[in-house]
């Protein structure tokens, strides 16, 4: 088990997606390996990380990855059907 201090964010601060207009911006190619919720991700993955992949312990974690994708998919959604660019 790793010893280093670096702490991670606690769940509820991953929930909201990055602009995801913003974070494609300045990108040559779209793929789908672009993720506005990254930061959640990433959370989700130290947390498991930190506690052996004891499961049960992240599901904070987990839920709030899912809230951003949520969230994610109804923007652009929402973009789209008003005509706005999606990327």
């Amino acid at each position: 088990m790793s010893t280093t201090t670096t702490s991670i964010p606690k769940p509820e601060d991953n929930v909201r997606p990055h602009n995801y207009v913003e974070h494609f911006r300045g990108r040559h190619v779209t793929t789908k390996f672009i993720d506005p919720c990254e930061d959640a991700a990433k959370a989700s993955m130290d947390c498991l990380n930190r506690n052996d992949y004891d499961r049960e312990s992240c599901l904070n974690f987990f839920q709030a990855y899912r809230d951003c994708k949520k969230t994610w998919v109804e923007q652009r959604k929402s973009d789209r059907r008003a005509g706005r660019p999606s990327a």
